[in-house]
């Protein structure tokens, strides 16, 4: 099992830095982040969705075209308007489909039942899954002047890398040092000094990755780079305890088993979804 991980983590990291690197000189289409943000958004979409089950099935159709919508508006922004601010476009297109919820129910109403239930269900997994990527999507676009090339793509690895590296640092300072049982019902394994490993992880891939790369965005400040890796580090484990939570009440240990070693994709983003608004906050704040 942890040779299949550490095999399969290689090939998506690989996976991940190729993205990076091959949109680079692509702007503004970034194709191939665009494979990647769309792709891993409807997998993800198509897991959650399976995950609830037929008694709490929301609007599929909604789920599907709400996540495609938002994910494909993060670049239709920047290609129509280039100077436009992208988010009130997105919150656009969210409002609508609040109201598509609303009449979808209503054209297909029988009776009493669980309307409320599928329309709540719906517009959550269209947030989970459609919107909070789109922090992440953004990213690619901060630096629009692009004053010191790559800083487009720093800004993407700091918010793949870093609640990634705390994933990786508590899983094995947990197996190696783990003692005392963070979340004993939520999510057993997981104790207080693997994460407190993934803390120190996250901060050092926030310093290696601000000081080390083309773009210092952190400014190479020790305060920014140590602030900036607890907040995605913890953002990370949120969103690794907030797939947990989700498992736990559909009674699945995986959200599908499409990746060998970690289990489903949503089992890959849980902690980079968690954690791209708060990098998005950052770095817009210091660049």
């Amino acid at each position: 099992m942890l040779s299949t991980r550490l095999l399969m983590g290689s090939v998506l990291v690989v996976l991940a830095v190729g993205m990076l690197v091959a949109d680079r000189h692509l702007a503004p289409w970034y194709p191939f982040l665009f494979v990647f943000v769309i792709g891993l958004s409807l997998a993800a979409c198509r897991e959650l969705v399976a995950l609830i089950g037929a008694n709490r099935r929301p609007q599929i159709a909604v789920c599907y075209l709400g996540v495609l919508l938002l994910g494909i508006a993060n670049w239709l922004v920047h290609l129509l308007k280039p100077q436009d601010d992208p988010w009130p476009w997105l919150l656009a297109i969210l409002t609508g489909l609040v109201l598509a919820v609303f009449l979808y129910e209503m054209a297909l109403f029988e009776g009493a039942g669980r309307s409320v239930e599928r329309m709540a269900v719906t517009l959550w997994i269209v947030m989970y899954i459609g919107l909070l990527p789109c922090f992440f999507a953004q990213l690619r676009w901060l630096y629009p002047t692009d004053a010191v090339r790559g800083s487009g793509s720093v800004a993407l690895a700091l918010a793949i890398f870093v609640p990634k590296g705390c994933d990786v640092g508590a899983y094995f300072t947990g197996r190696l040092l783990g003692r005392h049982r963070m979340t004993p019902v939520l999510s057993p394994k997981k104790t207080w000094e693997g994460a407190a490993g993934g803390l120190a992880a996250a901060v050092l891939a926030a310093v290696a990755i601000d000081r080390f790369g083309p773009a210092p965005l952190l400014r190479e400040d020790w305060l920014l780079e140590v602030g900036f890796g607890l907040s995605l580090g913890v953002a990370g484990m949120l969103g690794d305890l907030a797939e947990s939570l989700i498992k736990r009440d559909c009674q699945s240990k995986d959200a599908s088993h499409a990746v060998p070693g970690f289990g489903g994709v949503l089992d890959v983003v849980d902690a980079v979804i968690f954690a791209a608004a708060p990098a998005y906050g950052w770095l817009a704040q210091v660049r």
